[in-house]
């Protein structure tokens, strides 16, 4: 399972290299502009990442400029959103994530790329249960 998920990422970030985008940043950009603004908790809990995993993916944004911070009524909340420079950075990246979702469609199979996929929102379902019981 780790030498998947290794192997998939390391295909991603490859294929994102010409945008200077890592696939988790890139990931990140997608959902704060689908979804945005969000609070750390909000995203941690769309990607599915602890929220200090997500803050140490996501620094790097906000110092190129791609997000920004933003007030909320409660100062202890930070939200983040996209910027103008991060808009553009995800119109960069697009075609080299659509390219290697297509190569990956082509290697893996549709079927089989389907039955990861699936394979996957079963596990991520799993950090939201009790894994101990799960297994």
């Amino acid at each position: 399972m780790r030498r998947a998920a290794r192997a998939i990422t390391k295909i991603y970030d490859k294929a994102l290299e010409p945008s200077g985008l890592k696939s988790t940043q890139f990931a990140a950009l997608m959902h704060i502009k689908s979804n945005g603004p969000l609070n750390i908790s909000a995203l941690s809990k769309i990607m599915v990442l602890d929220r200090t995993t997500l803050v140490r993916n996501i620094k790097p944004l906000v110092e190129a400029g791609f997000i920004e911070n933003t007030t909320t009524p409660d100062p202890r909340e930070r939200q983040v959103n996209i910027t103008e420079n991060g808009r553009q950075v995800i119109n960069l990246a697009l075609p080299y994530w659509r390219e290697v979702q297509k190569k990956m469609a082509h290697k893996v199979g549709k079927e089989d790329l389907t039955s990861l996929e699936r394979i996957v929102t079963v596990l991520e379902g799993l950090i939201f249960d009790n894994i101990e019981a799960a297994i």
